[in-house]
C-alpha cells in the first residue's frame, strides 16, 4: 500500500527531507486546508493559530542555526507526527471542516493547524512545493 493510499497516523515518522514534505504536504491536505480558511473567517481562531505556530517554532528550532532548515523541517514533521499519534490514541478526531466547526476547534487541532502554517513557510521547507501561507492570516514573526 503507497503512503498516500494509507491514513496519516499509520505511515511511519519522516526520517528524510522527502518524506518530511511528503507526510506535512498530507497533512496539510487532511486538516490544514480547513484549519487555516477557518482561520481566515474567525479572528479568535486565527490569533490561537499564531500563537501555536510560535510556541512550535520555538520548540522545532531553539538551538538550531539558521541554516538548519531542512533540520527543522524533519523536526516540525516529527513533532507533528508525534502530537498525531497521540491525540488519536485518546479518540480526537479533527473538528468538521468550515468556521463553525472549526469555532471550538480544541488545542490539538489549533496545534496541527499552526504546524501546517509553518509547513508552507518558504524558510522552513527550503522550497515552494507547499501551498503558500493563505494570505489573509499574518504568519508568525520569527
Amino acid at each position: 500500500m503507497s503512503d498516500a493510499a494509507r491514513p496519516l497516523a499509520s505511515r511511519p515518522v519522516p526520517r528524510t527531507v522527502r518524506s518530511a514534505r511528503r507526510w506535512l504536504r498530507a497533512l496539510h491536505d487532511e486538516l490544514g486546508v480547513a484549519g487555516l480558511a477557518a482561520a481566515a473567517a474567525l479572528p479568535g481562531l486565527a490569533a490561537a493559530v499564531d500563537q501555536h505556530a510560535a510556541a512550535v517554532q520555538d520548540a522545532t528550532t531553539i538551538g538550531l542555526e539558521a541554516t538548519a532548515a531542512v533540520a527543522g523541517l524533519l523536526l516540525l514533521a516529527g513533532y507533528a507526527h508525534g502530537v498525531l499519534t497521540e491525540a488519536l490514541a485518546h479518540g480526537w478526531h479533527p473538528p468538521a471542516a468550515g468556521p463553525q466547526g472549526w469555532s471550538r476547534a480544541d488545542w490539538t487541532s489549533v496545534r496541527l493547524a499552526a504546524v501546517c502554517a509553518l509547513s508552507t513557510r518558504p524558510d522552513r521547507v527550503g522550497s515552494t512545493d507547499l501551498p503558500p501561507w493563505p494570505r489573509t492570516i499574518t504568519p508568525p514573526s520569527t
